[in-house]
């Protein structure tokens, strides 16, 4: 069993001096795959943070006038350093998240897949854009965008490899600077990975890094930056979006889901017991946009549980680097503990644990069965309220009334998915959810790979975009340029303000164009 990347001396020594720190004060960094150390991290003070702003700030007045074709050629080589480094990676995220490797493969597509994107489409999305003006030829208007200033991101441990560059490529390219904090329980995966953005010839200035607990750190953080995007929970998020909001300055945020996996009575069944395990327990169910409440259809209920159930208990756990493994272990104790606090209430409201439910310690401290509940009561608190860990429920629906009110009913909205051999229907059903991605004959990867789509939430679950146009131009405030040629917008022509007044309102409705279905 291997539990530290054989060079994990070279990995801390190599990624601590990134932190902007001189407090002299660390915290540890626990691997759950042991329970061991993996590091001293050091931590950021009250100047620390100061000097990290302010080197990013000054950074800021040349990096914005960088050309755009220099910024993509350093992104372009960031994402060749990142393929080239990925076994490397992989052991780090392993080392101190404890996902499987496939998991962490995953955020190293995505990173590549976004470093893609956004170094093709970004000098056509920043480029000024020509606008209609208020008169034809004689205004003439363009839109242009100038970059905020200095992004703050705050990163959290689930996906501490995309979660922390991912949203911040497209700042880099939109000419701002950045200072991140990432998560005290993942610091390695972000830092190893602002270290080959570094050699890719990102100046270091121009990306800063701070360490510290959330609830001392973060607040300093938003409370500096021009832009915040912050991905982590809903009751975090309201804080964060409280103090941007105290500020004036803009946020984005990607926060909590209690997302469903809705099966229709149509479907082959082991291909959507595959697509349901995969959505559940993807990250030992600690994502997201994962599933936790499986809905299948009255007529084929009995049949998928059973054979739901079975495929879940014969899931291969691990807790230790390398492949193989189908599910890894969760990031703490805490993580656990809610996940049995959650089934302990279902059962005492009469659900039925059909797999799981138990600890695993025989194969590491912080491995937890993947659990699968059934005849949950709608008043369970794991109905409604976000798990975070390998548990899902199963219901059932008959109608789609009902079907459409139990998947809506929470105060999240982030993702769903749906498995259907009836795609129109499939299609109706999901314009009727109110989630900001559906997934169609998938559980949750295919809105949120296709990066030239926006990803966010709705309701509770967060508000911004990630991903797509919106996810590079929400990091640019935009400017209207107006020009007026010949005549002034005003009486003119040795007109009185009654002719004027005449003349206009002719003028607007000869350019009136009305168009009808």
């Amino acid at each position: 069993m291997i539990t530290r990347p054989l060079d994990a001396e070279a990995i801390v020594a190599r990624c601590l001096p990134l932190v902007v720190s001189t407090s002299g004060k660390t915290a540890q960094v626990v691997s759950p795959l042991d329970g061991k150390e993996v590091c001293q991290i050091p931590l950021s003070d009250s100047k620390d943070i100061d000097v990290a702003f302010e080197t990013a700030r000054t950074a800021f007045v040349s990096w914005k006038d960088t050309n755009i074709s220099t910024r993509i050629r350093c992104i372009h080589n960031f994402h060749d350093l990142l393929l080239a480094n990925t076994d490397n990676l992989l052991d780090i995220v392993q080392w101190e998240n404890g996902k499987t490797r496939s998991s962490g493969m995953d955020e190293i597509l995505d990173i590549a897949v976004t470093c893609q994107y956004y170094t093709n489409s970004a000098r056509k999305i920043l480029k000024p854009k020509r606008r209609r003006g208020a008169f034809p030829v004689v205004t003439v208007v363009k839109e242009v965008f100038h970059p905020l200033g200095v992004v703050g991101v705050i990163s959290p441990w689930n996906y501490p490899l995309t979660l922390a560059v991912s949203d911040f490529i497209p700042a880099l390219l939109a000419g701002n600077t950045v200072v991140i904090k990432p998560d005290l329980q993942t610091p390695l995966s972000a830092l190893a990975l602002i270290d080959l953005l570094y050699k890719a010839g990102i100046p270091r200035e121009v990306i800063q890094v701070v360490m510290g607990e959330g609830a001392d750190v973060g607040p300093q953080v938003v409370n500096k930056s021009d832009f915040v995007m912050f991905t982590g929970s809903t009751k975090v998020g309201r804080e964060v979006a409280q103090q941007a909001a105290a500020r004036l300055i803009p946020s984005s945020m990607e926060l909590g889901g209690k997302n469903s996996l809705i099966i229709d009575q149509d479907i082959d069944i082991e291909k959507a017991v595959d697509f349901a395990v995969r959505g559940a327990f993807a990250n030992s169910g600690q994502l997201c946009i994962g599933t936790e409440r499986i809905v299948v259809h009255e007529k084929v209920y009995s049949e998928f549980l059973s054979a739901f159930s079975k495929k879940v208990s014969e899931m291969k756990l691990g807790s230790s680097i390398g492949w193989g493994f189908e599910m890894g272990t969760v990031i703490n104790e805490r993580q656990i503990e809610t996940s049995e606090k959650q089934i302990r209430d279902a059962v005492a409201k009469g659900a039925v644990v059909e797999v799981g439910g138990t600890r695993r310690a025989d194969i590491g401290p912080f491995v937890f069965a993947p659990t699968v509940l059934s005849n949950v009561s709608e008043a369970a608190e794991i109905c409604s309220t976000e798990t975070f860990g390998p548990v899902c429920s199963i219901y059932k629906w008959s109608t789609e009334q009902d079907l459409i009110s139990f998947v809506n009913n929470t105060d999240f909205g982030l993702s769903a998915g749906i498995v259907s051999n009836n795609i129109k229907w499939a299609n109706q059903i999901a314009r009727t959810l109110r989630v900001g991605a559906v997934n169609i004959n998938e559980a949750f990867a295919s809105a949120y790979a296709s990066i030239d789509a926006p990803m966010g939430g709705m309701k509770q679950s967060g508000v911004g975009r990630r991903h797509g146009f919106l996810g590079l131009l929400k990091y640019t405030e935009s400017q209207t340029i107006a020009r007026q040629r010949w005549m002034k917008l005003g009486p003119q022509w040795n007109m009185n303000d009654e002719g004027w007044a005449k003349f206009a309102k002719a003028a607007v409705k000869i350019l009136n164009k009305r168009t009808f279905d």
